[in-house]
């Protein structure tokens, strides 16, 4: 195996000997040259940006180690089969890690023969970081960066901690990165870190592969059906609110045939190891999970995320949306919300043990996920506003810009329906106020002698869909608060309501009101916008893609490494498009450096061959 460029390589040698690639995208060369001159910077890149080579690279160039504080043991993981697999010294240290490998990476550590070492914050700060004394580093990258901060989405006190590094190893860069920070997270992560004098290198959040939709709850087993048809065949992520939910719909789905997993933090450890590999090892299984399977997502080709459950902020749901199509290529997004859903946050908020500053903060960020499951304008342009970002145009890939909704004026059916909630006593959920607008002389109508009132039967000519979206709206809008309890009775809230009983303010309802659920076992027939097509290939190509394919499992399970970490799906399709002939020619193939090119050039020409 080769050995990596020496440290006083320029870093764009290394880019193409040790990664594959003939040149930097974006703001990877500033970043990478700012750091290997000593600087300190902060570096905002949407997932599959390329961020880790904006580290692992100055890591190579400049002398000794860089060390590399990474949240989740499955990230860490990957990432050092990754750099193995291109010929770089890197190692790993954690709790999984069996004694004689953790031995082996502290001695290479002390010989200082790593390029790379990979460690969770709290095991650099409880004893590693005293034996980093007096070794020559490279670096410092914190990855994953919006832990540190208290205002995201995912925040780990342990992060913070990490503002001792200036101080106890003065002239060693640090580079902190992720892909989700709005402007408050970027400026705590600066101001938590002590990177006073980091440079700021933010590129667009815009991630043109991915296509955006949300849907009102109408049906979810079915919706949710018919979002998966499009995929079959093909590796995602259903994100679920809670642990019992994604055991509940992870046997649905395995009920319908689909190779549906169960994933949350309550699981056993070996059940959860299982999961996880089925996961890595490229199966189309569709993972079922609370955000518990989250940051440590290194595979290529999830080709969908949707989502059961509305998250808490525009952040939760950039990161987790962003675990699709990491290789570039299209990949389908889809949140189903409800008026339950708003509810419900705003509930848990309100009982939040947090700080009041705290609390508007996450309000905020609430509120504005609230906005942006609701906007009847382009979502993606909503999506970047929440991270401080402009799009001159509507972006084309989502569903408002595929077709836009026709929007209708539903004031006098939202005073008709907050006038229902009133007179009932406001005492009683959606459905038996919807009977009484409908005129329905259900028992429960008759025993409390709704039916007398004035305004029984007044919206008899509505469906139940229709009115159930008015109490979606309500809620949304504030004017109506679901109770928590048994009955999720509604009730007025004075401040949103009265304008609206008043005639004061309009509420702009969809003209496309939902139908009634459809049957179980069947999915809707209603339009919905296509995911972006696929390349297509040649009969030729395809043959020697599913080759070479056949030829990376066998050799993925030999090594024990997930099959991406030896070649990404993009660098197989572009092998069988181009069908080298020779080893020169797949040198020039994008993603085949050095190391792999004498590592698996034959086997590579072989499988064209036979393919």
């Amino acid at each position: 195996m080769p050995s990596p460029p020496p440290p006083d390589s320029a870093p764009r040698a290394v880019l193409r000997e040790v990664f594959g690639f003939a040149g930097f995208r974006g703001l990877q060369q500033e970043a990478v040259e700012h750091v290997i001159a000593g600087g300190d910077a902060l570096v905002l890149m949407p997932t599959g940006g390329g961020k880790s080579l904006c580290y692992q690279v100055p890591a190579i160039c400049r002398r000794g180690t860089g060390i590399v504080v990474s949240p989740l043991i499955a990230l860490m993981d990957d990432q050092v089969a990754a750099l193995r697999q291109a010929g770089v010294a890197a190692a790993a240290l954690h709790s999984e890690l069996e004694p004689p490998d953790a031995r082996a990476a502290l001695q290479d550590l002390r010989r200082g023969a790593l390029d790379l070492l990979y460690v969770s914050p709290e095991r650099l700060l409880s004893g590693l970081i005293d034996r980093l004394d007096g070794l020559d580093l490279a670096l410092f990258a914190i990855d994953e960066a919006h832990c540190v901060s208290q205002w995201g989405h995912e925040f780990r006190p342990e992060y913070r901690a990490l503002s001792v590094l200036p101080q106890r190893f003065p002239g060693v860069p640090r580079i902190a990165l992720t892909a989700t920070a709005d402007p408050r997270t970027q400026s705590d992560i600066l101001a938590a870190l002590g990177l006073d004098r980091a440079r700021v290198f933010a590129a667009s959040f815009h991630r043109p592969n991915l296509f955006l939709a949300a849907e009102p709850k109408i049906g979810e087993t079915a919706q949710l059906a018919a979002f998966l048809a499009r995929h079959e065949g093909e590796a995602g992520i259903v994100y679920c609110g809670s642990r019992a939910r994604t055991e509940r719909i992870a046997a649905r789905l395995a009920e319908r045939g689909a190779p549906a997993l169960a994933f949350h933090a309550g699981l056993e450890p070996a059940a959860k190891r299982a999961a996880l590999a089925r996961f890595r090892s490229g199966e189309p299984v569709v993972m079922v999970a609370t955000i518990a399977f989250g940051m440590g997502i290194d595979r290529p080709d999830v080709r969908f995320v949707a989502h059961l459950d509305m998250p808490d902020s525009p952040e939760a749901y950039y990161q987790q949306i962003g675990r699709a199509g990491r290789d570039g290529e299209p990949a389908e997004t889809l949140l189903l919300h409800g008026g339950e859903d708003v509810a419900r946050a705003r509930y848990f908020l309100a009982q939040s043990a947090a700080s009041e500053t705290q609390k508007q903060s996450m309000r905020a960020r609430l509120e504005a996920m609230v906005a942006l499951t609701e906007t009847a304008e382009c979502r993606t342009r909503a999506l970047l506003a929440c991270f401080g970002e402009g799009l001159a145009e509507p972006c084309g890939h989502c569903d408002n810009c595929r077709a836009p909704p026709e929007m209708q004026d539903g004031t006098e059916a939202a005073r008709m329906l907050l006038s229902a909630v009133y007179r009932t006593g406001q005492m009683f959920g959606a459905l038996h106020v919807i009977a009484v607008l409908r005129g329905e002389r259900s028992e429960t109508v008759l025993r409390h002698g709704h039916d007398r009132l004035a305004l029984f039967g007044l919206g008899h000519d509505r469906p139940v869909a229709f009115w159930r979206e008015v109490v979606r709206q309500l809620v949304v809008r504030g004017a109506l608060s679901v109770a928590t309890g048994e009955f999720a009775s509604l009730t007025l809230e004075s401040e949103a309501a009265r304008p609206i009983l008043r005639g004061e303010t309009a509420v702009m309802l969809r003209a496309s009101v939902p139908g009634p659920k459809p049957a179980r076992g069947r999915v809707a027939a209603r339009p919905h916008p296509a995911s972006m097509p696929p390349a297509s290939m040649s009969p030729g190509a395809e043959a020697r893609f599913a080759a070479l394919r056949a030829w990376r499992k066998r050799e993925a399970s030999t090594q024990g490494v997930p099959p991406y970490v030896i070649f990404h799906d993009s660098v197989l399709q572009e092998l069988a498009a181009q069908c080298p002939a020779s080893l020169d020619d797949l040198a020039e193939v994008r993603g085949i450096g050095a190391s792999k090119l004498r590592r698996y050039g034959a086997a590579v020409l072989q499988a064209l061959a036979e393919g």
